[in-house]
């Protein structure tokens, strides 16, 4: 059985690495291996009703991250609806390289922070093409954002999936993680950054204000609308970890409540209109707007780590690995070099289940550098992160450009983060 568990799986698994040679789509492969493996778990096993209860209780551990991811990325979307971001970026004048890559990269460190890297760096992006017209610039900015937003993404509970879930999970906490991470992670946006102050030279090339017409309903809608929804919406996401710390309920629980108070903002604010003109601001076109399939592929993803979990497989990787490399720190910097080529989230995933809390205890050392690790890892290949290949598709940037331009760069960043840790802890 459990060698063709883990056949089943490591299939799979190379068909999402591979999604873009191969041309499936990779939450379908998720979603197909998920099953598989707890049918193969279900069909050999001689006990099915035990089988069905651990499948019970890894959905349950499941659903409350999806839970939580469906609740902030519909709170980001009722912002965006609102052009609540529009406020941010009006504020952004520079024409200097140099300075503008400093502004666009903090915003983006901060901002991925309070929602999340692949939703900032979408927001990003956008701005990106109202500010700068030459796509070679464009382009390059748009790989640093990629750094900037994984970094920003690593030391917050809320700002990368792979951090959610250890929160959630309970290897982590808030407090400790934004301690323990918060300069490791600068450290590894600062040493790009530094670099590419004293080599980048020159002013950049605006957009011609043609472009920058606004729409009929950004005009229609009040600035003080859309001032009320941004704060609104990042003061519930960041309440969300005092909510946890308060009452102890899960973090989707939090994250529900907050949507559930931007819901009620949102229709006070347009109350009185009719259906037509609410529409393109209400809570059921900001669902309909938001990556389902993504929430899709980490069911999918979670459902076949929860069975080589279930069935001890990953134990026994946990206890080889610690034989064979001995260094935990070494395992952990191994596995976020890993998590540029292979996604972070079942990376994670993985190593949770290696690694119980009876050993490795809550906001252990092991947990907060896998957090870094993996987070930021992921941005050495555009294909590591789900904001590189987010970047990727809307700017086109090829796999071999982002080598040459960006990886070292990226590389750098992650090492001389990963030591600044080690030194600090």
């Amino acid at each position: 059985m459990q060698t063709l568990l883990i056949l089943t799986f490591v299939i799979g698994y190379l068909a999402i690495a591979f999604e873009h040679t191969i041309h499936l789509n990779k939450t379908a492969t998720a979603l197909i291996a998920g099953v598989l493996c707890w049918t193969i778990y279900i069909l050999f096993d001689h006990e099915p009703a035990k089988v069905g209860e651990e499948l019970s209780h890894h959905l349950g551990s499941v659903s409350e991250i999806l839970f939580f991811l469906l609740g902030a990325m519909t709170i980001v979307e009722l912002i965006d609806s609102h052009y609540g971001f529009k406020i941010i970026t009006d504020k952004i004048t520079s024409k200097n390289k140099v300075t503008l890559l400093w502004i666009i990269s903090l915003i983006t460190f901060f901002l991925s922070a309070a929602l999340d890297n692949l939703t900032t760096a979408i927001v990003m992006v956008s701005v990106l093409r109202k500010l700068i017209r030459d796509k070679e610039t464009r382009m390059f900015f748009a790989g640093i954002v990629i750094i900037a937003a994984n970094a920003g993404g690593a030391w917050s509970p809320i700002g990368d999936v792979t951090t959610t879930m250890l929160w959630i999970g309970g290897q982590i906490t808030a407090t400790a993680i934004i301690k323990g991470l918060l300069i490791p992670s600068l450290v590894s946006l600062f040493v790009p950054l530094i670099y590419l102050s004293f080599t980048m030279k020159g002013n950049i090339q605006s957009v011609s204000s043609s472009s920058k017409i606004q729409s009929e309903e950004s005009i229609f809608l009040a600035r003080k609308h859309s001032m009320i929804m941004l704060a609104t919406g990042l003061g519930m996401l960041l309440f969300v970890p005092i909510f946890k710390t308060i009452t102890h309920l899960p973090p989707y629980m939090g994250v529900l409540l907050g949507l559930g108070i931007v819901w009620v903002v949102s229709e006070i604010l347009h109350h009185g209109r009719d259906d037509a003109e609410k529409k393109p601001f209400s809570v059921a076109h900001a669902l309909s707007k938001i990556d389902s399939s993504s929430i899709l592929f980490f069911l999918g993803i979670l459902l076949a780590i929860g069975s080589l979990e279930a069935t001890h497989l990953l134990t026994g990787l946990a206890t080889w690995m610690d034989s064979s490399i001995g260094n935990q720190d070494v395992i952990v910097f191994a596995i976020g070099l890993a998590s540029a080529v292979i996604d972070n989230v079942p990376l994670v995933a993985a190593s949770m289940g290696m690694y119980d809390l009876a050993n490795f205890p809550t906001d252990s050392k092991l947990w907060e550098f896998m957090a870094y690790c993996a987070g930021t890892g992921g941005s050495i290949l555009i294909i590591g992160s789900a904001s590189g290949v987010a970047v990727m598709g809307m700017e086109k940037i090829d796999f071999m450009w982002y080598l040459k331009k960006i990886s070292l760069l990226a590389f750098v960043g992650y090492l001389a983060g990963a030591i600044t840790y080690l030194i600090l802890f």
